[in-house]
């Protein structure tokens, strides 16, 4: 194994995206199904490794657009329509390739405020980690038949590393019609030097991408986003692979050393997520607890309920709060998983009385201990 495709060897979750010009057959319009099953069999294999795998999807619009008989040059409106289309058909060519192998595959279609408003982005992360742990891959898109050009990720590049730093992923795949980031445009210079691996992404980086862009015409990606996307996912621990995805099994091809850029992490993705609640977020209220909770917080446990002796701020589920002991010192900050109302209402009650008392439950903890930071 090359030594710079070690980080999708060691990786626990992987995210891969995957484009419009990888996914649709551009002659017929139609998916492109011997590949996306070649690529099925890659993923049964990196499961039975104890690998997950989330998919970032590309197609459904250049799928509904041939549907509909729309042209390339579609208004937003008919852009809309043809991802309402075409939805239905690209996870159906995903329900064939992976029905060989007995993976369920499950639809999730997501908003720039699904990942950019902590309590939507709470509630997407349970729901994809929920699949994950029942053994179903997600297949993430755009929402376009809702999304705006104002509200709009505009590619999936981005979303795709939204979605990594969600799932806290080790890995993400970002498959291209080039095989990784060159100092300049390779069609246009073949003597341009290939960058085989990123530690930092420095202006010099950047530069790089500004004449790389994909060529086929379907997607709307390119060189520039791929790199911004790599800053995303870095910063949340987790390491991107820009490489060639028209050939089958390119997962496959990856691990055994394909060539690549790798963009590598400085952090793990659970530390990078820890420094952010600890020193990003602005606290919107705080939670007292008493000496039995402050115990357990600094054991590792969730903050429970029942330790919680009062509830002060105005804040939603999802937002940041302070945690604080008898004595008013911070023990720790975390995202909340209830907002202030129905925090206040069931402080200090057992987690078994939750449902009863709200009418609902969003888990038996107020603050999870994977969303707290105790100092």
């Amino acid at each position: 194994m090359d030594a710079v495709s070690a980080p999708l060897a060691n990786a626990k979750r992987i995210v891969i995206k995957i484009g419009s010009a990888l996914l649709v057959d551009g002659a017929t319009g139609q998916p492109a199904r011997a590949w996306l099953a070649a690529l099925a069999d890659d993923v049964a294999e990196a499961r039975k490794a104890g690998q997950s795998v989330l998919m970032v999807s590309s197609g459904a619009i250049a799928l509904g657009r041939r549907v509909l008989g729309l042209s390339k040059t579609a208004r937003l409106e008919e852009k809309q329509a043809a991802a309402a289309a075409g939805q239905a058909r690209l996870m159906g060519a995903y329900e064939e390739a992976f029905a060989r192998h007995n993976i369920p595959v499950a639809q999730a279609l997501l908003t720039p405020d699904d990942t950019e408003r902590r309590r939507r982005w709470l509630n997407a992360r349970a729901t994809l980690e929920t699949l994950l742990d029942l053994g179903a891959v997600p297949i993430v898109n755009e929402n376009d038949t809702v999304a705006t050009a104002e509200i709009r990720y505009g590619d999936n590049d981005r979303l795709a590393a939204r979605a990594a730093q969600m799932v806290s992923a080790d890995a993400l795949l970002l498959l291209s019609d080039i095989d990784g980031l060159y100092e300049r445009d390779p069609r246009s210079d073949p003597n341009a030097a290939f960058v085989p691996e990123v530690r930092d992404i420095t202006p010099a980086i950047e530069a790089m991408a500004g004449g790389v862009n994909e060529a086929a015409g379907v997607g709307s990606g390119g060189m520039r986003t791929k790199i911004e996307a790599a800053k995303i996912a870095t910063a949340a621990g987790c390491a991107v692979a820009i490489t060639k995805g028209a050939e089958f099994n390119p997962l496959s091809r990856l691990k055994a050393g394909a060539r690549a850029t790798w963009f590598l992490p400085h952090a793990t993705p659970r530390a990078a997520y820890k420094a952010w609640i600890a020193g990003r977020l602005d606290p919107q209220g705080t939670l007292v607890v008493d000496a039995g909770a402050v115990t357990a917080l600094r054991a590792g446990k969730s903050l429970l309920p029942a330790g919680v002796t009062e509830v002060r701020g105005a804040f939603e589920k999802g937002d940041a709060v302070r945690i604080v002991g008898p004595d008013g010192a911070e023990i720790g900050r975390g995202l909340a998983r209830y907002d202030a109302s129905d925090a206040a209402r069931i402080k200090g009650l057992k987690s078994a009385a939750i449902s009863e008392t709200l009418g609902y439950e969003a888990g038996a903890a107020l603050v999870h201990a994977d969303d707290l930071v105790v100092r």
